[in-house]
């Protein structure tokens, strides 16, 4: 009987020992799964440290959102901390500064390097540039963001330059001399250092700056909620995620209505308050936001004629990166990367679209492509879809000839008015369903709704939409992609808190490289505002989008030489 009850003894001990190695081991799997499964960049933290984890490797940012994003692989991972370090912006020295210690326009200035030197087409101008204070002392560090060009307003002729900053209060610029004649140089200071550490606060504190919202509806009952790439606190939300890219989405849940309910997206609003008092001093139209620096000698230079050498022709290479990538000549874009065709007439446009098929995809910047190409072409009809005025999307056919244009905007985040729910689609998405081939065309722009947000907002994006292109190129290579570039604006105090050159400069930046060393080419929309006589405006005028799209059809139909 002892015996008996000894072995029940052993057996339960036993059994005791095997439950609690099972529960460590439990505990064990619980905790490297969620090192495997939990991903992505998060952002938001008091310290300015991201926090970001990833299958493969792990790096320190700051949180964000507590959700879940894209697991990241090593190379993705990699790429990722390689881009944000390409755009990292110097900083001023450690405290605050003072509005007086910024950068004033005003004082500072520029002097001509051998400003009578001989010069002649194909020279190299360097410039430097001088900033001071409020108090007319040198500035002694550097990361005020300067935009800079020659011209020549009888030629209509227009180059940017390439600024290099010496982190000492001093610039260099250099500029391509590319046509002969008098050449003015033009520097204007767009944000101080002292700004663009308060656009990078916001960027990174306060993506919520802008916000969204959508209806539900049931009925005659409807509700409208916020909704954002993340919404703080506790409350329900309708969780929006793309199942085939992961790009998150989500909205606040209706009190009585169900998500499926939804029936459009829209544009909410934009923060105010977002400034201090000692910071809204850094942005002020007529002090220094977009305000010119003036040359404290000559301003401009003679250039002569290059022996023996079509200026068109010199330096022509299939270079993405060369700088600039081109330049204005009697009001005509001449590229330095390929050869551009001017398609001045109508049907010069019709023989070059003739049986292809042309899908715009992206913003209202290129948007702007959909309605130049349907009122310049005669028999280019646009159907009526029903679509929201500007909203889209848009179809314009042309049975004659065979031509199909086609409009589409990118996904959220999109600050457009309503945009119905089934109309949300991804360029990701939207490019795996097209069959490609050579009579495929696609062009592309995102970048200004992407603004307010951290950059890993858009490095995710452009990841999927060029994981799409690679296997649309693959499966159909033949198939022509063409990627707009972003443009200067207007700016404003607010209009700078949402949609700054700067913000716009770093992701144009970002998607130049990553979309580097794959078969698409450019449209440098950048350099075709910036070296152009009229003022700077998110939406060009039509003289600055004919140039866009000789640009375009030149890849579309190419000129034999």
């Amino acid at each position: 009987m002892w015996r008996d009850s000894f072995r029940l003894q052993i057996f339960c001990l036993l059994m005791a020992v095997l439950a609690i190695v099972v529960l460590v081991h439990n505990f064990f799997q619980l905790e490297h799964l969620d090192d495997d499964t939990v991903s992505g960049s998060n952002w938001i933290t008091e310290n300015n440290v991201q926090h970001s984890l990833s299958q493969t490797t792990k790096t320190t940012r700051k949180p964000y959102c507590g959700y879940k994003q894209q697991t990241l692989s090593k190379r993705e991972q990699a790429e990722q901390e390689s881009l944000l370090a390409a755009i990292q912006w110097p900083k001023p020295p450690d405290g605050k500064i003072a509005f007086v210690q910024s950068t004033d326009p005003a004082r500072s200035d520029f002097v001509i390097v051998k400003p009578r030197g001989f010069f002649k087409v194909g020279d190299q101008l360097e410039v430097l540039v001088r900033m001071k204070d409020f108090q007319g002392k040198p500035k002694q560090y550097g990361g005020d963001y300067l935009q800079a060009r020659i011209h020549s307003p009888l030629l209509k002729a227009g180059a940017t330059g390439r600024i290099v900053d010496c982190h000492n209060g001093l610039y260099k610029v250099f500029f391509t001399l590319l046509w002969p004649g008098e050449v003015e140089v033009s520097v204007s200071l767009v944000h101080p250092s002292e700004a663009i550490q308060v656009l990078l606060r916001l960027r990174e504190e306060r993506p919520d700056r802008v916000y969204f919202k959508s209806s539900f509806k049931s009925g005659r009952y409807s509700e409208t909620t916020e909704c954002n790439v993340c919404l703080p606190g506790d409350l329900p939300v309708c969780n929006f995620t793309d199942l085939y890219t992961g790009e998150p989405w989500f909205c606040y849940k209706p009190r009585k209505l169900s998500c499926a309910s939804r029936i459009s997206h829209a544009k909410g609003g934009y923060l105010k308050g977002l400034l201090t008092q000692e910071e809204s001093l850094f942005f002020q139209s007529d002090v220094n936001i977009k305000r010119p620096i003036l040359s404290s000698g000559p301003d401009s230079v003679i250039v002569n004629p290059k022996a023996f050498t079509d200026s068109n022709s010199m330096d022509r290479a299939e270079d993405p990166t060369v700088s600039p990538s081109g330049y204005y000549y009697e009001d005509q874009w001449r590229s330095r990367t390929h050869w551009i065709h001017h398609f001045n007439k109508s049907d010069d446009v019709t023989k070059c679209l003739q049986g292809k098929v042309i899908h715009l995809f992206g913003d209202s910047t290129i948007r702007q492509w959909f309605e130049y190409l349907t009122e310049f072409v005669p028999d280019l009809v646009e159907f009526n879809l029903g679509s929201p005025k500007n909203v889209g999307p848009f179809m314009s056919v042309d049975l004659k000839h065979n031509i199909l244009l086609k409009f589409r905007c990118h996904g959220p985040p999109i600050r457009f008015s309503t945009v119905f729910s089934s109309e949300l689609r991804y360029i990701a998405n939207e490019l795996n369903g097209i069959v490609g081939g050579r009579n495929t065309v696609i062009a592309i722009t995102i970048w200004s709704h992407f603004s307010t947000f951290p950059v890993e907002v858009y490095i995710r994006r452009l990841r999927n939409i060029r994981r799409s292109i690679i296997q649309l190129l693959d499966r159909s290579p033949k198939t022509l992609v063409i990627i707009r570039t972003a443009n200067v604006q207007e700016l404003g105090p607010e209009v700078s808190l949402f949609n700054s050159d700067w913000y716009s400069f770093q992701l144009d930046s970002v998607m130049r490289k990553m979309f580097s060393g794959i078969a698409v080419h450019f449209v440098d929309a950048w350099e075709m505002s910036l070296a152009h006589y009229l003022p700077h405006n998110l939406h060009p005028k039509e003289v600055i989008v004919k140039n866009q799209i000789d640009a375009f059809l030149s890849y579309v139909c190419p000129l034999q030489t």
